[in-house]
Parts: structure tokens; sequence; C-alpha cells
């Protein structure tokens, strides 16, 4: 027999040596490598039939069935309007976030309105997810658990079963025999990723994988695992606040740019009809910092308040602090304010926070920012009915940001009457009657208008 062979795999992008180095010249990541050996590939199927001839794309009918709606019109939205059957996608967040929770909410949903369904876990028992399944009062006869992590037993089952959706919690717990390493290894997320897909491709089941995240909230495992399912959903949220979010960062059967927004409730995960209002909910009136954005959750516009604190530094280097907002984005704005418009920050320290926890990553928000600085270090609140929107550049001018109507639209609905808009945002905005849409070229324009003087 012949010997087999040693290999190293660096377990966060699955490069591969033939010795062990301290640093991954790939991703450059150190400590990341793990010794396997390498076995006789294990025989692979094929996808969507065995040994066919080319066809013309023309000749290949479409695929048979409509997609599945689970019930849940924030989880349908983030996937494209349902589940594509014989899809396979991931679902990851951090530990204890939900999604354990939200896929057995789902599994439920599904098996009442289109059959079987299998959830399938190696982190818990059958009866620890039979006490979860009925503390959320979801008992379904035809939801079937499976206690098992055994690729080749898991396999079989779906087979003889051949469900409609089934539930992998989770891919780092699974392992198949064929290969030496331990489940979790790089090997064995790829294989069993790769055989879980070609059940879902050969057929008509759906499949839905957890996957754990790393402290950097990536994907655990090889970056391979992401390129190989149809869809990469992300769970997020802060365990200290109660709404979660639901985002997709690739998705083969819809589009990106969708978010669900969900709250954690005694009975499980809750849709949120108006986070807008959520997010206001306890909104301080007539205080200095506070500022009401428009921004953008995929398609769909939300409100969120903006506070900044700005007081005098007891160190020579002042703090800059953010929670919820790019901290390099607010260093690069409190430059602005400070040669642009002349606040002397430098001996301040600044703390900027969206209140409710949730995370803003687009430009829209600058302009907020610099108005509830500037409203906190001068001791000047902001009229409640205002909200201030656009983009700063390094010049101090406010650039345009898309889908202004639908923030005003949004806005409008919750009772906001005036609105500080970039002008190069300010074309076609004529239907919006009876309430105040200001358009500012530079901060300085928008600081005189929102503070006055």
């Amino acid at each position: 027999m012949a010997k087999a062979k040693c290999k190293f795999v660096c377990q966060s992008c699955g490069y591969e040596t033939a010795k062990w180095i301290g640093r991954c010249p790939e991703c450059e990541t150190w400590n990341s490598f793990v010794e396997e050996i390498e076995q006789k590939e294990p025989t692979r199927g094929h996808i969507g039939g065995d040994g066919q001839a080319p066809q013309p794309i023309t000749s290949i009918a479409p695929l048979a069935g409509t997609r599945l709606s689970t019930g849940l019109k924030e989880f349908d939205r983030v996937l494209g309007e349902g589940i594509v059957p014989g899809s396979l996608f991931l679902v990851g967040g951090d530990p204890g976030i939900g999604k354990s929770t939200l896929l057995l909410q789902v599994a439920d949903l599904i098996s009442r309105d289109h059959g079987k369904v299998l959830y399938i876990s190696g982190e818990e028992s059958a009866h620890q997810t039979r006490l979860r399944a009925e503390r959320l009062g979801k008992l379904s006869p035809e939801l079937y658990l499976l206690a098992e992590t055994n690729m080749a037993v898991i396999g079989r089952r779906i087979t003889e079963m051949n469900p409609v959706f089934v539930v992998i919690d989770s891919i780092q717990t699974m392992y198949n025999p064929e290969l030496p390493t331990a489940p979790g290894s790089v090997g064995q997320v790829r294989e069993c990723t790769g055989h879980l897909l070609r059940l879902a491709k050969n057929g008509s089941t759906a499949i839905a994988i957890v996957g754990h995240v790393t402290k950097d909230g990536n994907i655990a495992g090889p970056r391979l695992l992401e390129h190989m399912v149809d869809a990469v959903l992300y769970f997020e949220g802060d365990r200290h606040y109660s709404f979660r979010i639901l985002r997709a960062v690739k998705n083969r059967f819809g589009s990106t740019n969708e978010s669900g927004i969900f709250t954690m409730e005694e009975a499980g995960l809750a849709e949120v009809q108006n986070p807008s209002k959520m997010f206001l909910a306890e909104r301080p009136v007539g205080v200095p910092g506070s500022v009401v954005v428009a921004c953008m959750e995929g398609t769909r516009p939300v409100l969120v308040e903006l506070q900044a604190l700005v007081t005098p530094t007891c160190f020579g280097m002042p703090r800059r602090m953010a929670a919820g907002v790019d901290s390099n984005r607010l260093n690069l704005l409190l430059a602005v304010l400070e040669k642009k418009v002349g606040l002397q920050l430098q001996n301040q320290d600044t703390y900027v926070n969206i209140a409710g926890g949730i995370k803003v990553d687009e430009p829209a928000v600058d302009l907020a920012i610099i108005i509830a600085a500037a409203s906190s270090f001068r001791n000047v609140h902001v009229d409640p009915s205002v909200v201030v929107m656009g983009e700063v550049g390094l010049a101090g001018e406010v650039r345009a940001i898309h889908r202004i109507e639908q923030r005003i639209q949004e806005a409008v609905k919750l009772g906001f009457s005036k609105f500080i808009i970039p002008r190069g945002s300010a074309k076609d905005l004529a239907k919006f009657t009876g309430v105040e849409i200001i358009p500012v070229e530079n901060v300085i324009e928008a600081m005189e208008i929102v503070l006055g003087g």
C-alpha cells in the first residue's frame, strides 16, 4: 500500500503547502495551517445528470415549479420572493444571534404549506431540538428531526425521504467518513458542502446550511464554501438589542440589495413592519447632538437617530469613538469640520452612535454626522421635524445620494416636514407638497440652515 502523503492547508482560504509555514502567503493570516493526510479523493457524482452531451441553451427546459414561500415576508424578500427548489444557501452569524431559531421557524412554515421538511442537527439531540420547537410553538407533523453528523447517513436519509427542504445545523459539525480529518477542518467542510451541493442539484430539494463565523465576522472555513453555494446570508444584530437584520451578500436567484428586519421575542423571531418607527420610538426632543437621517437597508428606506457627543478631553490626545458608523469615516468628517468650517475640535473628545444598535455603512449619513457633532459642540439642538442626508467630500461639498424620493416618502409618513438634501439630488421632487425641501451645496450652508449662524 502506498504511503499516505501529508499536506498543510490554510483554514482561512484553503491554500495548500507541502510544509507548515507561519503566515499564509495568500490571505496573510498567521498560524492558520493545519495538517491533513492526503487520501484517494472520494468519487464525486455529476450535477444535473450523468455524462450528458452538451445541449443548446435554448433546448434546456426551464426549472419546473415555483419558489417556496416561507410565510415570513422578510425572509422571502432577502432570497428574492422565496426559496428556489434545488438551491443550496448558507446562513452565517455570531453564536447565539438566532440562526437556528430562524431556520427552525422557516422549516416549520414550509412543512405546513409545501410538504416534508428535514431538520438535521449536529449540535443538539433530537430531544433538545424538540424542546426548542415546543417553546417556539413550531410542532408541525411534517417537520422531521434527525441528530446526525455522518454525511453518508445524511445523504441516504435525504434520498429516501425526498423532502422539499433540508436544514443542516451546522456544516462545521458534519464529516465524511472517507476523509481521515476531524469535523470542521478545511477538507471536511469542503467535501461535505460538495456532497450537499450534488444532492440539491440532482433533485428538487432546497438545502440551507448554517455556518459558524470567525471573530472577524466571516464564515469559518475556506472561502471556497461561499463560492459553492447559491446564496450567502448573514444574520446580524446586537445581543443587547432585540432586533436582527438578515442580509444577502450573494444571491444567484435574486438581488443582494435586500434585507429583512426581525425582532427577537419570547415566541421566536417576529417581522418588523415599520422599522423606522421602532428605531425612533425613544428619540429625545430638544437635545443637542441628536439628528434624524434617512438611510437605506437594501431597497428599503429606514429612518434612524444619529447621536453625537463632543466634550473637552482630559488627555492630550482626543478620543474618537463610533458605534454603528465607520470610525475612519468619523475621523475624516471631523477633519472637514476643522478645516472647512473652522470648529476647533483638536481638544475635544467625539463620540457618535446610531441609536438602537443598527449599523449604517452608506455615505448618506455623512452630513448627519457633521450636523450632530456641530450641534453638540455648539450646544444647539436641531429642529425635531428636520431630516438630514447627504454625502460629504473632502472639500466640504455635499454630494448627491441615490433613492432620495423613497427616503423622503418614508420620512413624510412619520410626520417629518423639513429636509436638508444635496443640491445634486433635488430634481423631480415637485410632487412633494406640504413639506420644505432645502437643497444645499456645502456643509457651511447646511449648518447655517439647521443650526443658525
